[in-house]
């Protein structure tokens, strides 16, 4: 594939990415990405800091380039909760994202990725959404802290937002992660 389109002025969740990710592949790729992330050996534990994380995917049965991709998208997630807390990046404490499920669905997407293998990936803006969410912290405006600082790092946004929360840290580490440009015209 040579280059991958994503649109992503409605919705930029994870679950929005993996759809739109997913629907570049046949059923039978899909599957195939589904089956290395069950069986990359994710554990279900808690992983509260970045050197935890890290060694999860070392230890995790996937491609160096796979492991590279998820190691990128933490460190994003890391230094964005830093900025957030006035700490340093190794004293970042993970919280949603740092649980199983969070890395495995963060794995998911960078398999799926893998799968496609484009040679660029293009972006829309990004919708961000409005209002609160309620997180580990309490309620937080929408974007939450980390995802906005994720955003300053060069994600353009929306300038119409929709109701809810529409850009979680995670996704916004993906898309900053992965995206090689936006279309912002």
């Amino acid at each position: 594939m040579s280059q991958l389109v994503l649109s992503l002025e409605e919705n930029a969740t994870r679950g929005a990415l993996m759809d739109a990710l997913c629907a570049q592949l046949s059923e039978d790729q899909q599957a195939a990405c589904a089956a290395a992330c069950d069986a990359a050996g994710v554990p279900d534990g808690h992983h509260h800091h970045l050197a935890d994380v890290y060694a999860t995917i070392d230890g995790l049965a996937v491609s160096d380039r796979v492991k590279d991709d998820l190691r990128g998208i933490y460190r994003i997630l890391a230094e964005a909760e830093a900025t957030a807390h006035g700490c340093a990046v190794d004293q970042t404490h993970f919280h949603e994202v740092g649980n199983g499920s969070g890395i495995k669905n963060a794995l998911h997407i960078c398999l799926l990725v893998e799968a496609l293998d484009p040679d660029e990936i293009v972006a829309t803006r990004v919708q961000t959404g409005e209002g609160t969410v309620m997180c580990a912290h309490g309620e937080l405006p929408i974007p939450a802290p980390a995802t906005a600082a994720i955003i300053a790092r060069g994600i353009p946004t929306c300038e119409h937002t929709l109701p809810g929360e529409r850009l979680t840290p995670t996704s916004a580490a993906i898309i900053l992660h992965f995206v090689d440009r936006f279309e912002t015209e």
